[in-house]
């Protein structure tokens, strides 16, 4: 077993800034604006709720009106550190960074969906096949761990499951509300659910919509 850090960090990028990032898995989503990939396998144009995907160097440019990102690592360490140097127009701000423990003979695949709620909405108690963070986007979700007291989520908030410890969340009751999320997933289950329900029957309810953006096997850095 070894020890990496699932990092989540938010980079805002000013008119045509440059950030350049070393290699591991990653994904980037653009909450606002858009942004230019550059890696050795060419050029890609990212806008607003979309997302890239890699695992070699690249580098980031921001369209002519600026960018706002969410960034997911996989790095290796229990305090991996990364790339997080300064850049001119790039301001950047951890906003979750937990330790997970990997099977280094395992086979694992890093997934990016994005989760919808309806107003009201509610994840009945549940676990996952694997762990992840979220960052919420919209609305507001009180989120329950373990059974114990709820956080309220607000955009901006980013917070890890285990996967292993029951999660319970409700959405707000007045505005639909959106999380992006990143989970290092076992390979096997890659185009299915990772959820599992505490009871059984819930998982014929489907109050959430969710919209997969990466579904893709990784080597461990």
């Amino acid at each position: 077993m070894g020890a990496y850090t699932l990092r989540l960090c938010e980079d805002r990028l000013t008119e045509t800034a440059r950030l350049v990032l070393t290699a591991c898995p990653r994904v980037v989503y653009v909450l606002a604006g858009d942004i230019f990939v550059t890696t050795g396998g060419g050029r890609a144009h990212v806008t607003v709720d979309s997302t890239w995907h890699g695992v070699g160097s690249c580098s980031l440019v921001a369209g002519v009106h600026g960018a706002t990102i969410l960034r997911y690592e996989l790095l290796r360490g229990a305090s991996a550190v990364g790339d997080t140097a300064a850049a001119a127009g790039v301001t950047s701000r951890l906003l979750n960074s937990p330790l997970l423990t990997l099977d280094e003979t395992g086979e694992y695949l890093m997934r990016c969906d994005r989760v919808d709620f309806a107003v009201g909405g509610e994840a009945l108690p549940h676990r996952h096949k694997g762990s992840g963070v979220r960052c919420l986007i919209a609305g507001e979700l009180e989120v329950r761990i373990a059974a114990r007291h709820g956080r309220v989520m607000k955009p901006g908030d980013a917070w890890f499951e285990s996967g292993i410890e029951p999660v319970h969340a409700i959405a707000s009751a007045t505005t639909p509300t959106s999380f992006i999320r990143v989970s290092i997933l076992p390979r096997a289950i890659r185009g299915q659910s990772s959820i599992v329900y505490v009871d059984p029957s819930h998982a014929a309810v489907k109050p959430r919509k969710y919209t997969v953006f990466v579904d893709e096997p990784i080597t461990l850095p």
